[in-house]
């Protein structure tokens, strides 16, 4: 018997358990999804344009831009206006996310469009978020080939697509839409919560931005 279960065993003694108590394994198990809520702030709990327009202030608050469209066919102009007005080439690199894909990017002229995960030469990249906290003004973007990881991080450039319909007002809300539309066991591999621009004060404490990832966090929210 190794250390570690002598010390476990020890455990079990003085609890009273035996290793293998099927009860036991029980009320973990439903412990573990009847998990209590933790204790939300009253500033995330509004409703409809109150949320969204929190949302927006504090993303901006967090150094990011915002533009508000009405529907998703407006995204690509939105786009391509946010190259012009940066002097940036007329190049991004996105995922294979459905919702991106249905959008009219053929219809911006000599808009070239990268699919795929993020290379370091991509100036540019845009991903479709997950959902939204009003919150804090973060966008909840999931690992996949939809929304590659790189694309994060990589570009010096972010755009992130977001719904008015999928901003929560807190993280405990959008943790549990992620559980209930992935399902157990379906979890995504990564989680990443972007809030503005990668920031960094280490040196001298003099605030860089682009310190770990993009120096610009653009967000069009639809709706």
């Amino acid at each position: 018997m190794s250390a570690r279960d002598t010390i476990l065993q020890r455990v079990r003694t003085a609890l009273g358990a035996a290793g293998g108590d099927a009860a036991r394994s029980r009320a973990v198990a439903a412990r573990l999804a009847e998990a209590p809520a933790g204790i939300v702030p009253a500033r995330g709990r509004l409703d409809g344009k109150a949320r969204t327009d929190l949302f927006v202030e504090m993303a901006e608050k967090a150094a990011a831009t915002v533009q508000r469209v009405r529907k998703p066919d407006s995204v690509p102009r939105a786009v391509a206006a946010y190259l012009r007005g940066r002097n940036l080439p007329a190049a991004v690199r996105m995922g294979d996310d459905p919702r991106l894909a249905a959008m009219p990017w053929d219809k911006v002229r000599a808009l070239e469009i990268g699919r795929g995960a993020a290379d370091p030469d991509d100036e540019v990249g845009v991903s479709h978020a997950y959902a939204g906290i009003a919150e804090t003004g973060t966008v909840m973007v999931h690992s996949g080939a939809d929304n590659p990881t790189g694309i994060n991080f990589l570009p010096e450039h972010h755009i992130v697509v977001v719904d008015a319909a999928d901003i929560e007002g807190d993280m405990e809300a959008v943790i549990a839409r992620v559980r209930a539309g992935f399902g157990k066991g379906t979890m995504p591999r990564s989680l990443n919560l972007i809030t503005g621009p990668s920031r960094s004060g280490d040196i001298e404490q003099t605030l860089l931005l682009g310190a770990h990832g993009p120096r610009a966090v653009h967000l069009i929210v639809i709706g």
